[in-house]
């Protein structure tokens, strides 16, 4: 059985699957966070005093691999600030004031778009970064020779317990979507396009469907996926859907394929028809502490509590908070983190489902490499962490994986087994600096 086959049934919990999307009332501020992407930070081109209106450009892209940012509110800076990342880096963070009018940017018009070039400096000045979790610049991954391009693959898959967001995008938005593959088609002659839809997913799959009977000059598939996490990684989606393997030195586009996630591709859609930039975000808010679980249309920098306040509060203190689903997510320290560009999901979980197993010795059963979706040794690895094997560890290949934290949800032994893997990758990275730095 190949390795990307391989992987785990999680309970689904899609409490807000068939809610309505609702759009949140404007909150009183926005903390805006200049790095909300993969690469360098933005850096901020606003002062304390500045008003800015939606859509107004607060901060700038620093180097190729950087996204810009931008007001989601009309308003006034009252600060800026050094925010802490969920990962623990430190950015600066713009404040903003909203005076609650959600006035548009006299600047904001339509792209001109008339080749490929256009087309990748247009979705680059969006702000677009990948919506699905990973937050990469859209635009590198188009700015390839069109020849290269065998498939665009759009990612439906959404295997994440309680996420439906992009599930809500496929139903409701896909008119944005078509004019997206339009334009891909015109400027990056995209023939061949396939969308990733879990099985137990009828609506959002009978949605894309639909959307390929639109496309009369373009091929596109509905590929149904087995239910089983984690089918929206990249690596995983594109063997799924093409039967072709990326390797750990590869890239998609070296297998010919470009990945999109069905939001992302609905926001290109957006900005090209109308020029806003990304200063929204369709998120799920769940859990078992939140009154009214829903799906929110949120402006960027609104904070939890914000959200949580729509969605009419909290039921009980929480006992965890999380950016995205209970499997790739981080827990945020409190209340106040915001909206971010590649939020798909906020979650307020009850002691009873934040509550952690108590951890025993490992028994040498082989779970964790079973489903692994890359064939992996956590447990070796963990090992290996704990000695600080740097060799050993790069021999493992730690560093090809995805976190998607299959092997501490079967573990019997509740070791946390992607948490060292993490660490381990970290360990080799400092590492690799430090001799940097002694060169």
């Amino acid at each position: 059985m190949s390795t990307y086959l391989r992987g785990i049934r999680t309970p689904h919990r899609k409490g807000t699957k068939k809610k309505p999307v609702l759009r949140m009332d404007v909150p009183a501020t926005v903390t805006i966070p200049m790095s909300m992407h993969i690469g360098k930070p933005a850096t901020p081109i606003v002062k304390v005093g500045d008003l800015v209106r939606v859509g107004t450009k607060i901060g700038e892209a620093d180097g190729y691999i950087s996204s810009p940012v931008f007001s989601s509110v009309s308003g006034k800076v009252v600060k800026l600030i050094e925010h802490r990342l969920i990962t623990g880096a430190a950015t600066t963070a713009v404040v903003i004031e909203s005076d609650g009018e959600m006035a548009v940017d006299e600047s904001i018009a339509p792209p001109v778009v008339n080749s490929k070039e256009d087309l990748v400096a247009a979705i680059k000045a969006s702000g677009i970064v990948g919506l699905g979790g990973a937050g990469f610049p859209t635009f590198v991954k188009l700015d390839v020779d069109p020849a290269r391009i065998d498939y665009l693959i759009i990612n439906g898959a959404e295997c994440e317990p309680y996420v439906t967001s992009d599930t809500v995008t496929m139903l409701t938005r896909a008119d944005d979507m078509l004019y997206a593959l339009r334009a891909l088609r015109r400027h990056l002659g995209i023939q061949n396009v396939i969308v990733g839809v879990e099985n137990n997913n009828r609506q959002g799959a009978d949605a894309m469907a639909a959307l390929g009977q639109m496309m009369d000059d373009l091929s596109i598939k509905v590929h149904s996926l087995p239910a089983i996490y984690p089918q929206g990684g990249e690596k995983v989606l594109i063997y799924h859907t093409t039967g072709r393997k990326v390797m750990n030195n590869q890239l998609p586009i070296d297998q010919g394929c470009v990945v999109l996630n069905c939001t992302t591709l609905a926001a290109i859609g957006a900005y090209l028809q109308t020029g806003m930039p990304l200063v929204e975000k369709c998120v799920s808010v769940d859990g078992g502490a939140v009154r009214l679980p829903r799906n929110v249309i949120a402006p960027i920098g609104a904070s939890f509590q914000d959200l949580f306040d729509f969605c009419g509060g909290l039921t009980t203190e929480p006992a965890k908070m999380i950016y995205g689903g209970p499997m790739m997510g981080i827990t945020v320290p409190d209340a106040t983190a915001p909206i971010l560009k590649n939020t798909n999901a906020i979650l307020a979980l009850t002691k009873k489902e934040a509550r952690l197993p108590k951890t025993t010795a490992c028994i040498r059963c082989g779970a964790c490499v079973n489903t692994c979706p890359f064939g992996l040794e956590p447990a070796t690895i963990a090992a290996a962490y704990d000695k600080k094997d740097i060799d050993a560890l790069k021999d493992l290949q730690v560093l090809s994986c995805m976190e998607c934290g299959c092997c501490s949800f079967v573990c019997p032994a509740n070791r946390p087994l992607v948490q060292m893997n993490k660490l381990s990758k970290q360990l080799i990275r400092d590492e690799a600096r430090k001799e940097g730095g002694n060169k």
